[in-house]
């Protein structure tokens, strides 16, 4: 992203968001309203950093710490017909590792952005096709429930977003989700989640 800015506010969440994936917030406490509105006025994206330790609820005096590695949200969708409360539904861009991570004044997180690379635009391996077919059903079965878990369109032919979307599902604790998400090739991402879906007896052939 040439246009990525080099300070990015900060909403830490006890999630993690992968580049292409949804999220969905309930926004209520003012530095996040004040966060939002700004990225609204001036169409720019916010940071999404998972935490290590800490409330996503700004209590004084409790210690936060954050991951190293957070993804841009960019904001698809805000809801305000509740007072004092707003529904966001953000879609995940670029990922950047943080620097200088800091809370100002008013309990607001900013960082400085050193950008990740995208994901290289690979095929998942021909071993690892059972848990491509394993997405297709499950997504099959979410819409058959009324659900629309990811963006379209849908890139099967991508091992990355195969892999990020698996991870986005799949009941794992949130620092697995984490390292999986920084990892650098998605090959390799998408042959640990591999290795999960089969060691669950999810993918067998």
């Amino acid at each position: 992203m040439n246009d990525a800015p080099d300070q990015v506010e900060l909403f830490p969440l006890q999630a993690v968001l992968y580049p292409g994936g949804l999220l969905n917030l309930k926004v209520f406490e003012a530095r996040y309203l004040d966060l939002v509105s700004r990225c609204v006025r001036e169409s720019r994206p916010f940071g999404v950093v998972a935490l290590r330790h800490g409330s996503e609820v700004h209590r004084r005096g409790e210690p936060v710490d954050l991951m190293g590695v957070g993804t841009l949200a960019q904001l698809l969708e805000i809801d305000s017909a509740t007072p004092g409360i707003l529904q966001v539904r953000c879609r995940g861009l670029q990922r950047f590792t943080l620097r200088d991570a800091r809370q100002q004044a008013q309990g607001l997180w900013r960082a400085g952005a050193d950008w990740i690379d995208d994901d290289d635009d690979v095929a998942p391996e021909p071993a690892h096709q059972g848990s491509v077919r394993g997405l297709m059903q499950a997504i099959a079965a979410l819409k058959a429930q009324g659900t629309e878990p990811f963006l379209e369109p849908h890139r099967f032919d991508q091992a990355g977003w195969v892999a990020n979307r698996w991870c986005e599902i799949l009941p794992i604790p949130l620092a697995a989700k984490q390292k999986l998400m920084e990892l650098p090739d998605p090959r390799v991402r998408l042959r640990l989640v591999d290795d999960f879906l089969r060691s669950k007896g999810v993918v067998v052939a």
